[in-house]
């Protein structure tokens, strides 16, 4: 990831706008800004979600509230609770999200 042509700026999170994701079961919830070619989330989940699809695109990812399980493709499963991250490549390993409880991520990629 390389960062140019961004400005120093601050977000107040509080002030945008909220887009919903529906996933197999439960809701996610973004908000999104974009600097170039990097997108910025603060992310929401509602309990019991599920994403619906297999992601592979790459993140940096940090859990601020709640309990996160991240399940590879190959069967493994991360769980991140408050102050942990991951971090992956694009296409390096496919995965999906689901939560117990509702959890906020803050999301890089």
């Amino acid at each position: 990831m390389k960062m140019a042509e961004i400005p120093f700026g601050t977000t107040d999170w509080s002030t945008v706008t909220a887009t919903e994701h529906p996933g197999e079961t439960g809701v996610a919830y973004w908000r999104t800004r974009e600097f170039g070619d990097l997108r910025v989330r603060m992310v929401e989940y509602s309990a019991n979600y599920l994403a619906d699809h297999w992601c592979e695109k790459g993140h940096i990812l940090l859990c601020l509230s709640g309990e996160l399980h991240t399940e590879l493709k190959d069967g493994r499963v991360m769980t991140l609770s408050p102050g942990m991250s991951y971090q992956v490549a694009d296409g390096a390993e496919p995965h999906r999200s689901r939560t117990d409880e509702k959890t906020t991520l803050f999301i890089v990629d």
